[in-house]
């Protein structure tokens, strides 16, 4: 049986203590990141907290192999004198919408090569989507992933408030959404890329202009310019 501790109060840390609940292989416990006075021993440490905390806390750790759970924190951003690793879940994790590991990509980083079996191991119990991905290929994807979930969730707003501006039911734009995303399975995003921007439709993007509001007009305008140029690579 594998001990893990996980140090961490937030929505990373409750979810995926849950979910190591479920897993016989695993002894998991949990303790809040303001209380390090009698850090429980583990064989593997798991840090889900603030990714500027994730220093102090580290330095905190006298336990034998201590991994953080951030995409964008370097490993050797880890300040424990011990072996070192990264256990990145790269989903969005929301308090009140449960999660299933099964699909969720687990990228992994160790200092030692032994090491990156363990991880290996404890995510195998969670799910099947395992990938070795180091510091600066993780910072690069964490970046990708802002703009396909963060980003991509803040124009889900912007349309929402459209909607509700001129009392429409938002839920009109589902089956539009759910397309969206699932013609990037089979198609590349850019191949997949219609609309006025791509189309080059100038009377189409200038009446949208006139409907919309100043800070929506200048995303607007940066998003068809962006369309545009990748539709020329």
């Amino acid at each position: 049986m594998i001990a893990v501790l996980i140090i961490g109060n937030g929505n990373v840390a409750n979810h995926l203590y849950n979910a190591f609940k479920n897993v016989k292989q695993i002894k998991v416990s949990k303790i809040n990141s303001r209380v390090l006075d009698n850090v429980p021993l583990a064989d593997i440490t798991i840090l889900a907290v603030s990714d500027d905390a994730i220093k102090e806390v580290s330095s905190k750790i006298k336990n034998p192999f201590v991994v953080h759970t951030s995409g964008s924190v370097g490993i050797n951003d880890l300040k424990s004198t011990s072996r070192k690793g990264v256990f990145y879940m790269l989903q969005t994790f929301t308090k009140e919408k449960k999660v299933d590991f099964k699909n969720i990509p687990f990228c992994l980083e160790a200092t030692h090569k032994a090491d990156e079996v363990i991880l290996e191991k404890i995510a195998s119990y969670l799910g099947k989507n395992i990938y070795h991905i180091n510091t600066a290929q993780r910072k690069k994807l964490h970046v990708a992933a802002v703009f396909v979930n963060n980003f991509s969730n803040h124009m889900y707003t912007i349309g929402q408030d459209i909607c509700l501006e001129n009392k429409i039911p938002f839920k009109i734009l589902s089956p539009l959404i759910y397309e969206t995303a699932l013609k990037a399975e089979t198609l590349s995003p850019r191949q997949a890329q219609t609309g006025p921007a791509i189309r080059n439709d100038l009377t189409t993007i200038n009446n949208h202009l006139e409907s919309l509001n100043e800070e929506h007009k200048n995303i607007y305008k940066l998003i068809t310019k962006s369309i545009q140029n990748g539709a020329k690579l």
